[in-house]
């Protein structure tokens, strides 16, 4: 592991609770669901656990509640082989959890965060974590902590020449200085249309979106299109597009989260972007083939070829 990319992860963790039903309810509408299940998540610990499977020497800062959720959670990522020196506990607050419905016929899913500990998280969790921080090749982010802990995640990073990939979801107002110390923004579609209020539902119109976005201080910025596949702005460069891969999807839970690990892993693995870019696609498309969540995600040994 000691030449293995360094990547330090920032954000949240969660215990999905996962219901797949017939079809997603109207509001105000009950179901009767298909099948239940409990399940890692949380968009941070996500991304982490996907850069791990890959063999990125990942390290967690984190906090869960003191709680069966959160001691779950600790002993998933140590079975992942992720660090957990900055992951920590609250006494007061719950674990975060999320709530998710899945449409058994499109993979389709709506999601309900709530929070708990990991509103928690604060500037002073994250400096305790600076070596972490400063010897990552990586740091990744996401808006499921305070704003302000990955703030100071990000100057720290600044500071010490680590690249920096935010993954703005869910979609919020980003303070401007967060902007500028990002070196790659990441929303899908629907985040960089928040995001800018700008459509996204055409190659042009995620471009003009891109590019508005670019202009507040990320250098690349790299939009999901779901099916469509993904595009993404470096500097002045025209756009690039990647396509995805035709697939059924059977559960597109996490599909964006494997999405930013594979991409931290390949980039801290010294790819250049379009290759990290269309093999991070390539291994989210595998993801959807799968129910639940980290459940999904492949090993390294499932995707060599693709790594190759």
């Amino acid at each position: 592991m000691a030449d293995a990319p360094r990547i330090c992860m920032v954000g949240s963790c969660n215990i999905d609770l996962i219901a797949r039903v017939p079809r997603l309810p109207a509001p105000g509408e009950t179901l009767v669901g298909t099948k239940f299940q409990m399940g890692f998540g949380g968009k941070g610990a996500n991304q982490a656990v996907m850069a791990a499977r890959l063999g990125a020497q990942v390290s967690v800062v984190a906090k869960v509640g003191r709680d069966i959720f959160g001691e779950n959670t600790l002993k998933n990522f140590k079975d992942q082989g992720i660090d957990t020196t900055y992951f920590m506990f609250d006494d007061e607050l719950f674990s975060g959890v999320a709530p998710i419905t899945v449409d058994d016929n499109t993979g389709q899913n709506s999601i309900i965060i709530v929070p708990g500990a990991n509103d928690a998280l604060s500037p002073d969790d994250v400096r305790a974590a600076r070596s972490a921080i400063e010897s990552a090749q990586v740091v990744i982010c996401q808006c499921e902590v305070p704003l302000a802990a990955t703030l100071e995640a990000f100057r720290i990073a600044r500071a010490a020449g680590v690249m920096t990939i935010m993954n703005p979801a869910p979609a919020m107002p980003l303070p401007a200085e967060l902007l500028v110390l990002t070196d790659l923004l990441a929303p899908n579609e629907i985040e960089a249309a928040m995001l800018t209020g700008l459509p996204t539902t055409t190659d042009a119109e995620a471009e003009a979106a891109a590019r508005a976005l670019q202009a507040q201080g990320p250098r690349v910025v790299l939009i999901t299109l779901g099916s469509r596949g993904m595009m993404f702005v470096e500097g002045d460069a025209p756009p690039v597009y990647i396509n995805a891969d035709r697939v059924q999807a059977v559960d597109s839970t996490g599909a964006g989260d494997s999405f930013v690990g594979s991409l931290a892993y390949c980039l801290a693995a010294g790819k250049p972007l379009a290759d990290a870019a269309r093999i991070a696609c390539a291994i989210a498309t595998r993801s959807v083939l799968k129910t639940g969540t980290q459940t999904s995600f492949p090993y390294r040994s499932e995707v060599e070829s693709l790594l190759a």
